[in-house]
């Protein structure tokens, strides 16, 4: 098992092809996990996308995280949640899911976020954008001295993510990333050899 691992998020279209490319992705090579991202959905419509998804994922013991709601993540059964900084807290998540649920929050660059995140129970923390990013707007850079950082203090894993591809991602690995959050490097081409594009840098880092 490398140290660090890969950390799949959806494209925002997950319809029509999208499960065949997702279970192409994760016979590839070892993905940790999967989180399910649409935007602008009512609860039911994201549900009937989620479903098949969560029955690939669940067939190769690959966790799936829901982005954003907290009542989608439980309607559905999923294995957790990923929350940004607007979408409830870490409590408020632990009750509804449960204690074994998977809860991960967006902490930008920042060190305070994600101290705060830690103390209220998250089971990850997620810094960046650490590389320019088309999947959405970023507001924030995070810098490599940031996952050194955490890591010297904090047992909780950390998320790298924003614009990573095999290319650059080994500084991240090196600084201390336990997981690489990818999306557009792997679904904007052919996502299984993407997928082991990154596990060729993965095992030998």
């Amino acid at each position: 098992m490398p140290n660090c691992q890969l950390y799949l998020i959806s494209p925002l279209d997950v319809g029509s092809s999208f499960p065949d490319r997702l279970a192409r992705a994760l016979d590839a090579a070892p993905v940790a996990a999967f989180q399910f991202r649409v935007k602008g959905l009512d609860e039911h419509e994201a549900a009937r996308l989620a479903e098949p998804l969560l029955a690939i994922c669940a067939a190769r013991d690959v966790t799936f995280i829901v982005n954003d709601s907290i009542g989608l993540a439980k309607r559905l059964g999923a294995d957790g949640v990923h929350l940004g900084q607007g979408d409830g807290t870490v409590a408020d998540a632990r009750q509804r899911l449960g204690k074994d649920a998977q809860i991960g929050v967006t902490c930008h660059d920042s060190r305070h976020l994600a101290m705060e995140a830690g103390e209220a129970g998250a089971d990850y923390v997620a810094f960046g954008a650490f590389f320019p990013t088309a999947t959405k707007q970023t507001e924030f850079r995070a810098e490599l001295n940031l996952l050194d950082w955490w890591q010297g203090i904090f047992e909780i894993p950390c998320v790298a993510i924003g614009g990573i591809t095999p290319e650059n991602c080994a500084p991240l690995v090196a600084a201390g990333a336990d997981f690489l959050a990818v999306s557009n490097a792997v679904w904007g081409g052919d996502e299984a050899a993407a997928v082991q594009a990154f596990h060729r840098i993965l095992t030998r880092i």
